[in-house]
């Protein structure tokens, strides 16, 4: 009985489009260059969060980021 063969997952350059495999260098890019070019659009704003983060509970797990009440404080 053959040896079953594992699946090899490939995936898309998210800046080209080019197949890339997890094994390949620049992973999940095709290239430094297209890895250059990703970085380059967060660092101009290209790419933003679309929204501001309102759920609570999710602020005060980022630190209280939100301003709101932090465990610990005196109120009198």
């Amino acid at each position: 009985m053959p040896a079953k063969k594992k699946s090899v997952k490939l995936l898309n350059c998210p800046t080209c489009g080019t197949i890339v495999r997890p094994k390949d260098e620049d992973f999940p890019f095709c290239s430094d260059r297209c890895r250059k070019i990703d970085l380059g659009k967060w660092a101009s704003g290209v790419y933003k969060i679309s929204s501001p983060v309102l759920d609570p509970d999710v602020l005060e797990d980022l630190g209280g980021l939100g301003g709101g009440h932090e465990k610990g404080s005196d109120e009198s």
